[in-house]
């Protein structure tokens, strides 16, 4: 049997969405077309600790109420983990806080988006870059992609390259290494579960000044963003 693709969750849904739609790992998992036999979820956030990267194929890194900026002492082992990870030259895909984490990991600044709150269906336009990256070049210049976050990369690590933008962050997709990439949009995210999560947290939005109704009706299916996350395995993943 070849090795499990590991899913570090550093996070999860609320109970009522995730009894609906599934957790962050379930979600990443059917997007990525794995079965559960495929996959191994490591709850970091609960302190279980992922074994010695040589024994995944690929990793996942998912999204989290958490904020990487809280340093919180299971987000900075994940992040040595990270570190030792790429050395050994695993192939890792980071979404949301696992965007964060990464570039945190590997030297750059994460903290509150300037912005402000991010959150729906918004378009990412990519670079000329993206043209003839492997994983990237089969997205067209711009492209839907759901959102759901308040922090972001402020600045991006030393060698990392920036590959795509959004209306409000302007390092939206970012290349770490040949084979470890990372988005601040959810690949994973059904349009159901967005406008649902947009609904049940509509008092707090409004508190922001969203609203969050609006939003909902912007809301759109998102099959180039989604897609990358089968396509990143087809490339990277160890056989």
């Amino acid at each position: 049997m070849p090795a499990p693709v590991l899913i570090i969750q550093t996070g999860d849904a609320n109970p009522a969405l995730k009894t609906n739609y599934g957790g962050y790992a379930d979600q990443i998992g059917c997007a990525a077309g794995l079965c559960h036999t495929e996959i191994e979820v490591v709850t970091v956030y609960e302190g279980q600790r992922p074994s010695c990267p040589r024994s995944y194929r690929a990793v996942f890194i998912t999204g989290s109420p958490a904020m990487v900026t809280d340093k919180e002492d299971w987000s900075e082992r994940t992040a040595e983990w990270i570190r030792a990870a790429a050395e050994l030259d695993t192939p890792m895909f980071g979404i949301c806080y696992g965007h964060q984490l990464l570039t945190h990991a590997f030297g750059g600044e994460v903290g509150y988006n300037p912005a402000g709150r991010a959150a729906g269906t918004m378009h990412v336009k990519t670079l000329d870059c993206c043209r003839q990256d492997e994983l990237l070049g089969v997205l067209p210049p711009e492209f839907p992609a759901h959102m759901l976050h308040m922090q972001s990369v402020l600045r991006p690590a030393k060698d990392a390259i920036v590959m795509a933008r959004s209306p409000m962050d302007p390092h939206h997709v970012i290349k770490h290494k040949h084979n470890v990439y990372s988005t601040q949009f959810h690949p994973e995210f059904s349009p159901e579960f967005v406008r649902a999560h947009l609904h049940y947290y509509t008092d707090i939005y409004r508190g922001c000044g969203i609203d969050a109704q609006a939003l909902c009706e912007k809301v759109c299916e998102t099959p180039q963003s989604t897609g990358l996350l089968r396509r990143f395995l087809e490339l990277y993943a160890r056989h």
